[in-house]
């Protein structure tokens, strides 16, 4: 792989851990905006619909500029959001902050795709987006707890700043390391519109939204439902989440490894076992030893099968930035319907397993939309348009 690979990878672990690490630091921010825990949490909101709404708009003004020169664009735009976060005197600067550094993120995650694909070939995407996408995982293994330790012991202002110096870091060695390339032909409107209305690769967005809102509808109530269910004394949690972080980044290289080849095994494997550990999860998370081995199945078969989800999407639509934006927002629609959809059952008084049941349901319709794209041709075909395996 080029190095220019593996500093992708980074920059996406210092933006997902800019985007998560609010969670982490609720408190701390609220005392210091003057706001309650609610609106803090608005702002994880925020920087999610900034993905979704903005990303894809600004990933269209780029498209005719080069790759790198799009890269450390977007990396300057999000060090701008995290300086302006980490001098936040009051909520709407902070607010601010975070749909900036949204914005950027999904178009940075666009472009980053399309010139991995561009340096390694198609035939290898699904490894290299593992390993960038490597970053989002490690994010919430080591990023997120870092960031957490760091506003305990110095205040949530630094987090901000060693984030920012990451970022400033990271955009030095794309600019160092990575090729100019030449400028790719700008796309009319009514060519990127027939690319992008492929029944095919919105069979694939479908997909990839409901493999994702299937683990977060689960994954954000596992804290109450492991101490509140499972009877696990909250001091455990973190070692939990720990082995799920863990088996997520495992899963992931593996997922990388075979997902250019057998694309539609690992989406089929993986969710299989994605819908089999929620359903265990919610049948016996009152036995400890049950709920723990059902959380390291979600975590080797959720997440992980990103790789598989961006080759199918890439082979589907090509691997310009625009798809691939526009892929990382259906993604965070998927995240954001989950998880509401989980808060909506408790909000009605079902209980802490409903979400994970909601899980579970999202998986088998994933499942089922696996087929969708079969209408005209298969993926068991030997070779595409490019002459690749599927």
């Amino acid at each position: 792989m080029p190095a220019t690979v593996y500093l992708l990878g980074l920059c996406i672990f210092a933006m997902a851990t800019s985007e998560f690490m609010v969670a982490g630091m609720m408190p701390s921010l609220a005392a210091a905006l003057g706001v309650g825990l609610p609106a803090v949490g608005n702002l994880v909101s925020a920087f999610a619909a900034s993905v979704v709404l903005g990303g894809p708009a600004l990933t269209w003004l780029l498209r005719a500029a080069r790759r790198k020169h799009s890269l450390i664009g977007l990396l300057l735009l999000f060090l701008a959001g995290q300086v302006l976060g980490a001098q936040a005197g009051d909520y709407q600067q902070m607010l601010w902050s975070r749909l900036i550094c949204g914005v950027a993120q999904s178009a940075f995650f666009g472009v980053a795709l399309a010139l991995a694909a561009e340096l390694v070939g198609e035939h290898r995407v699904a490894r290299a987006a593992a390993l960038v996408l490597n970053g989002l995982m490690l994010a919430s293994v080591a990023g997120l707890p870092l960031a957490a330790w760091v506003d305990q012991h110095w205040g949530w202002r630094l987090s901000f700043w060693l984030v920012a110096m990451m970022v400033a870091l990271a955009a030095a060695g794309i600019a160092a390391l990575t090729p100019s390339g030449s400028a790719p032909r700008a796309l009319s409107l009514g060519e990127e519109g027939r690319r992008l209305a492929r029944g095919s690769l919105w069979a694939a967005y479908l997909s990839s939204g409901l493999i994702i809102g299937a683990v977060f509808a689960a994954f954000t109530y596992l804290a109450p439902l492991f101490t509140q269910i499972s009877g696990f004394d909250a001091t455990t949690l973190p070692w939990l989440f720990a082995g799920y972080g863990l088996a997520t980044v495992a899963g992931n290289l593996c997922s990388g490894r075979w997902a250019d080849r057998h694309t539609r095994r690992v989406l089929r494997v993986g969710l299989l076992t994605l819908l089999a550990a929620l359903v265990a999860l919610a049948l016996l998370a009152q036995w400890r030893a049950a709920a723990a081995a059902c959380v390291l199945l979600l975590g080797l078969a959720g997440l992980p099968m990103n790789p598989a989800m961006v080759a199918r999407v890439v082979r589907t639509g090509g691997s310009g930035p625009m798809v691939n934006s526009l892929h990382m927002s259906v993604v965070n629609l998927g995240l954001m319907l989950g998880s509401w959809g989980g808060g909506a059952l408790l909000d009605a008084g079902w209980s802490l397993r409903a979400p994970v049941w909601l899980g579970a349901a999202l998986a088998a319709l994933a499942l089922a939309s696996l087929g969708l794209d079969r209408a005209g041709h298969s993926w068991q075909v030997t070779g595409n348009s490019a002459g690749l395996p599927r």
